[in-house]
């Protein structure tokens, strides 16, 4: 997409009504927080999204590039971590070593942690250590920076994570690169933001679940409506380089998924590889593997000590929190987003 054919970002801002920002504001701790709504969907963003949204919409897709992209806390971790070994013929030694914000750039990371960077940057010269304070600069680089113009020096091939809708990512994304969408039920999806939302102190939510469900339910929380953000991708589906993955999917039979993506990725894997990735995959390795389980940002105050990033890897955990009239609840609100459209999650039977 070169300069002459830049394309304007298509879908207008409008702001949060006054009611609704009151609400949220009650229910996150960090004062910043600042969302607005985008194009006819109205997705829940954060306001600094907006500056980078055009760049983004405009970003250089080569046809090496591998997206892994979802709604958040859909398994995306796991499914980089399975997609960037299928493809670099099962490095674990670099898999093991090198943090996966490092192997994969997260597009719009940046929109979550501007407010906490400049923070951050007013408080620098309080952090006792020089050592302590470089790691601190190097996780706002990472973390903090719009990645377009890292994402156009890096080599090829480059893996790239992201939350946003399909919508809003350069149009000729799928006739260009792969894509991988992983998709998961809607009430384990909001349990898991709910404990992420409570992890990460750029959030600090301070309500029980029940409160957070209805603002996920209400579109109230970033990249709402959730059902919106999938369907895009689910409409994509039959696309030979885009794969829907379902997480219970990958919970049920993850070999048989391990197939599907070394399939989209031109790739073979051996018995003796399977075994060797299924056990690097499973829940208790993961949890413990310090490249994707975010443990390392403790010690920069960026996360809560009682909560953590890889929590329980579970389908249906959900039946854990929901009481009879939230369980009535969402499956009103599931039917309805499911209506008039073949999206089915393989676990449901309706």
């Amino acid at each position: 997409m070169g300069e002459n054919k830049r394309l304007r970002f298509p879908f207008d801002v409008e702001e949060i009504e006054p009611e609704e920002k009151m609400e949220i504001k009650r229910l996150f701790n960090y004062p910043k927080i600042d969302l607005v709504r985008v194009g006819p969907k109205g997705y829940v963003m954060s306001r600094p999204y907006i500056e980078h949204a055009e760049n983004i919409y405009n970003l250089p897709i080569r046809p090496t590039d591998v997206y892994v992209a979802s709604f958040q806390r859909a398994g995306t971790t796991w499914t980089q971590e399975l997609v960037w070994l299928l493809a670099n013929d099962f490095d674990y030694e670099t898999a093991l070593s090198v943090p996966i914000t490092h192997r994969y750039p997260f597009l719009e990371v940046f929109m979550l942690f501007a407010e906490w960077k400049n923070d951050c940057l007013k408080n620098i010269d309080k952090v006792e250590s020089i050592e302590k304070k470089e790691k601190l600069l190097k996780m706002l680089e990472v973390n903090a920076q719009p990645v377009t113009e890292k994402l156009a020096a890096m080599p090829s091939p480059r893996f790239i994570k992201t939350h946003l809708p399909m919508s809003f990512l350069p149009p000729n994304i799928v006739d260009t690169a792969k894509v991988i969408y992983i998709a998961r039920d809607a009430r384990d999806i909001a349990i898991s933001n709910y404990h992420h939302a409570r992890l990460f102190k750029i959030f600090d939510f301070a309500g029980e679940f029940k409160d957070f469900w209805e603002l996920f339910i209400n579109d109230r929380y970033i990249q709402t409506p959730y059902f919106e953000h999938v369907k895009e991708a689910w409409n994509m589906r039959h696309h030979p380089n885009m794969l829907f993955l379902f997480y219970e999917e990958l919970k049920k039979d993850l070999p048989a998924v391990v197939r599907r993506v070394a399939s989209f990725l031109g790739k073979e894997v051996t018995e003796k590889q399977m075994t060797r990735l299924c056990d690097h995959l499973s829940f208790d390795n993961f949890k413990k593997n310090k490249a994707v389980n975010y443990e390392d940002m403790r010690e920069f105050d960026v996360i809560s000590p009682n909560e953590t990033f890889i929590r329980k890897g579970k389908a249906n955990g959900w039946r854990d929190y929901f009481d009879e009239d939230m369980t009535r609840q969402a499956e009103r609100w599931i039917a309805d987003n499911l209506r008039g459209t073949d999206l089915r999650f393989p676990h449901m039977t309706s």
